[in-house]
């Protein structure tokens, strides 16, 4: 899956199938935080949002920033991958 970061509107994106699904974040306080994860129905299962924030997360361990979740699917995806908290 092709995810594309657009730090300018603090979003990553992935297209498939024709839909288009994303996460959004905010940065403060040397943070990135996750605060909406979007996959439409038609393409849910498959593990897109869960590609989505590792990506997010991989890009805010790369910056030095620590990851965060107000988003109920990143706080839960956080629980599943506990080492990106400590990062």
């Amino acid at each position: 899956m092709n995810i594309l970061h657009e730090p300018q509107n603090s979003t990553f994106k992935l297209n498939l199938d024709g839909y288009l699904a994303y996460v959004t974040y905010l940065v403060k306080d040397n943070k990135l935080e996750i605060d909406h994860t979007f996959v439409p129905q038609q393409i849910g299962g498959r593990g897109v949002a869960s590609q989505l924030v590792e990506a997010a997360y991989d890009y805010a361990i790369e910056q030095g920033l620590c990851p965060i979740a107000s988003c109920s699917y990143a706080i839960t995806w956080l629980k599943r991958y506990p080492g990106y908290q400590n990062k």
